[in-house]
This record gives C-alpha cells, structure tokens and sequence, in this order.
C-alpha cells in the first residue's frame, strides 16, 4: 500500500495543470526533435536543460519537461526511420529494416501508427516496472558504500565493452576516452591542475553540457555537410493511417516479450536503446523462424525493437533515480540537470524528496498517453516537417547548439572548445567509434574516482575494502563474465569458421 499511496501523490504532482501543460510542451518539442535528422534525446535534453534552469521551473517540472522530451525524442525518432530510411539515431536502425518497406508498400500510415502503439505498451510495462521494483532497488541500494559504488561502476564501464556486439574494443577505447576528459581540471584533494595544459579555462574541468553538444550536434552538423543533396523525399502515406485489430493483435505477444526484455535492458547500466532494439528484433526473429519475412515488412520485425525503445528509455531511469548510475547517455544528462537544483539521485531521493520522483513516475503514464494521442493524427505533418533540406537544417542545428553551450557561461572559450570536441567526434564517427560510451565514460569518470578515494580512506589504504562485502563481490564477478563474453563470441565464431572450412 506504500506503494500506490505514494503513486497516488505522484500523480498528484503530475496532475496539476502547470506540470500537464509542462509535459505537453516536452512531448511536443521532443517529437520534432526525434523525427529531425542530426538531433536525438540526448540533443534535447541538453539543450533544453538550461532553458529549464534560466525559466526557474521547480525541480519537479523540470524533471518532467526532460523525461516528456526524452520519451518524445524517442517516438519521433523511427518517423525518419520509416518514412526515409534514414534513422535518426542508432536505435532506430532496427525501425527501419522492416518499417521503411512497409512503407514503400503503401503502409506508411500503418507503420508510424503501428510503431507508436508498440512504443506506447513498451513503455507503460516499463513504467509499471519502476512502479514495483523501484523502491525496492533503493531499499536495497542503501546497503551500498563507496566501495559498493566503485565496483557497480566499474561493471558499468565493463558492460559496454562486453555487450556492444560487433564492436567491444572500440566502444570499451571510447568509454576509456571519457574516463580520461573526466580527469580534466584540479584535483578536488590535492589542489593539482591535471592534463589543463595550463589554461585557466581548464580548471574545473570540462563542462557536461558542451562534451555533449561537441560531440553530437557538432559532429552531426559535419556529417550533414557532407550531403550535398536533400536525399529522399519521404515516402507518402497511402491508404489507411490507422493500424487494425487484427494487426494489433499479431504482435502483441511481440510487444509483451519485447516490453519487458527492454525494461531490464534499460536498468542495466550502459546496455542503452541500441542493444536493446538489437537483441529485440533478432530475438523475435529467431522465435519467427521460416514463417517470419524480416526485412520484407514484417510488423513484428517493426513493432520488436519499437517496444524494446519504449521499454528501454522508462526502464534507463530506474538505475538514475535509485543508485544514481546513468543507464542511458540521455540519463547521464539528466543527471547533469538535476546537479544544477542541487539534488543528487539515489536511494535516498526516495525517502527525502518523494514528490519529486513519484512525480516523475506518474508523469511518464500521462506522457506516452499524450504521445500516443498527439502522433496518430500527425503523420502527414511528419512527412512534410522532413522535407526541409540540409542547406536549411544544418544552420538551424547550429545556431541553437552555440546559444545552448554560451548560455552555460557565457564564454567563447566554450564555444571553441565545442567545436574542438566536435571535430574529434567527427572523426571518431567517420573511425566507427560510439560516441555514447564517452559520455557514459565522463559521467562515471569522477564518480568512480571519489568513491574509490572515499573507500580507501575508510580502510586506511587497505585494498581489501575493494571485494570484502557480498554486494563488492558479486560486481567484480559480474564484470569478469562481461569481460569473458566477448573472448567466448570471438572464439565461437573462428569455430564454427574452422569447422565450415572443414567440411569443404
């Protein structure tokens, strides 16, 4: 009873006009920033954090605006996906192999209407989630010391490197990148200026918002001029616009397995939309066997990684607001923004400022309901928004990254360092290098370092506090298995090649 009673005040908090008309707006904002090519949730959020700040919303508003912009992001990112074949993001890369033949099929209404009720289930079952196992992570997270800390988040690191599919090496070389930007400023004990190269601007180290928007909006904004083209035109909605009963009901099985296997993939730390999208859609089509026509316009091929999406960006709250742990890059910038109203997730955010985290919580039930409400009848919209060209977009991009990094401090010292760190996206993206493990790498980098140092002061030096409790113990036996599973996938593939060259 605990439970709904304080869902109830949730609610409560959610239900004042103030905070509707506040996610509203972040539901709307977020749609056509998911739907535009080179803009994603963690763009929104970033950019959005410091006009949140500069309106003085109440932490609770603001909280809602970015979680309605991040679940809005994710919505309007397969309209790209689908209408274009051009996702948007990486975890719509998956959106597309079944939804854009759909709509060369004359069934891009059905797609876009059939993929936001996929997204629409997924993310009520993962809100659902973070409604029963919640609070019972943050009870379990009080257990949790410094040493506890370090090692959850070293497992986090390792996670990426371990779950990253083809990738490993490069996104574990990324996210040691953003370990290394992490250390950049003086060092809160000793006084001691690290890797500044003597310039003052350096001192307290490099700013969230403006490693975000270097590394995305930048990097993006360079990618883009490389077309020289408007591309595509999107592809148009004929027929129908709404999906049937019958339809709905051949993937809904899809949607209840996918809805809770995004959940989970959203609460473990650095696993992100992308994987969970992967796994979602290469499940299901191991499941459809010969009856399946993946990336033909199969609608469980479309409405899989849709589910998985919506399941995965609910359920990345989970590890943010009970152990303060990013699940997500769009996460790690939220809690970015909560630091501005001086709040700090954990598990005792739940006990000290339950408004503001049930507030949220019952905030994410209405949003996916506006979402679903909203999308539907704007699918012709959609496909005219997406016809702007380059020559028109890639300025607007940047006019609003520059006024989102020089509104932080008001230096162009940021501005130059932006465009610094965009450049070495660029090239990192053109390498095939993820750019996320950076930012999770950044985020993590200096919460790793004074857990570690708050640990070994406990212990006087000893190393021991590292693995003496059960909670140490099971991380650093869950970060082997991380580190093992990629060896184990490379040694099976060169096996199954030995054997093929074999049987010739």
């Amino acid at each position: 009873m605990d439970t709904l009673s304080y869902l109830s005040q949730g609610f409560g908090v959610a239900l004042t006009p103030y905070n509707l008309f506040t996610a509203l707006c972040g539901t709307l904002i977020g749609t056509v920033v998911g739907l535009l090519p080179g803009l994603g949730p963690i763009n929104g959020v970033a950019l959005l954090i410091p006009i949140a700040f500069a309106l003085g919303l109440p932490p609770e508003s603001a909280l809602i605006l970015l979680a309605a912009v991040y679940l809005g992001c994710e919505y309007g990112g397969r309209i790209s996906s689908i209408l274009l074949n051009i996702p948007g993001e990486a975890s719509t890369v998956m959106t597309a192999l079944d939804g854009y033949p759909m709509a060369r099929q004359g069934l891009a209404g059905v797609a876009l209407s059939l993929s936001a009720w996929s997204s629409f289930i997924g993310a009520f079952i993962a809100t659902c989630g973070m409604v029963l196992f919640a609070p019972i992570l943050a009870k379990w997270a009080v257990a949790f010391g410094p040493a506890e800390y370090f090692g959850l988040m070293v497992f986090a690191i390792v996670c990426l490197g371990g779950m990253a599919g083809d990738r490993p090496l490069k996104t574990f070389i990324a996210a040691l990148i953003g370990l290394f930007l992490s250390a950049v400023g003086i060092d809160a004990n000793s006084g001691v200026y690290r890797f500044t190269g003597d310039n003052v601007h350096l001192a307290d180290g490099i700013q969230f918002v403006v490693l975000v928007l270097g590394l995305f909006s930048v990097s993006e904004i360079l990618l883009l001029l490389e077309k020289t083209h408007r591309g595509q035109e999107a592809v148009k909605a004929t027929g129908r616009m709404m999906f049937n009963f019958k339809e709905a009901a051949s993937v809904f099985a899809v949607n209840l397995r996918c809805g809770v296997l995004g959940f989970f993939m959203g609460v473990l730390p650095g696993a992100g939309a992308t994987l969970a999208s992967a796994v979602a859609y290469m499940t299901e089509k191991r499941i459809a066997g010969a009856s399946g026509t993946f990336g033909q316009g199969d609608k469980r091929g479309l409405a899989a990684p849709e589910t998985a999406i919506g399941g995965e960006a609910c359920g990345a709250l989970v590890p943010m607001l009970t152990l303060g742990v990013p699940g997500s890059g769009t996460t790690a910038v939220m809690i970015g923004a909560l630091s501005l109203y001086n709040i700090t997730p954990g598990p005792l955010l739940f006990q000290q400022q339950p408004d503001i985290v049930w507030g949220l919580i019952a905030s994410l039930f209405i949003a996916n309901i506006m979402l679903v409400i909203l999308n539907i009848p704007m699918i012709r919209i959609f496909t005219r928004i997406l016809s702007v060209p380059n020559w028109a977009l890639v300025p607007f991009i940047a006019i609003i990254t520059g006024i989102g990094v020089f509104a932080v401090h008001a230096t162009t010292f940021d501005l130059f360092l932006m465009v610094g760190i965009g450049i070495f996206g660029y090239i990192l993206r053109k390498l095939d290098f993820p750019l996320s493990p950076i930012l999770l790498g950044f985020i993590l980098g200096g919460l790793m370092e004074q857990n570690l140092r708050r640990a070994l002061s406990i212990s006087n030096g000893a190393l021991d506090i590292l693995w003496s409790s059960p909670i140490t113990l099971g991380c650093w036996a869950l970060t082997a298995v991380m580190l093992v599973l990629p060896l184990l996938r490379i040694w099976r593939r060169r096996a199954a090649q030995r054997r093929a060259l074999a049987n010739v």
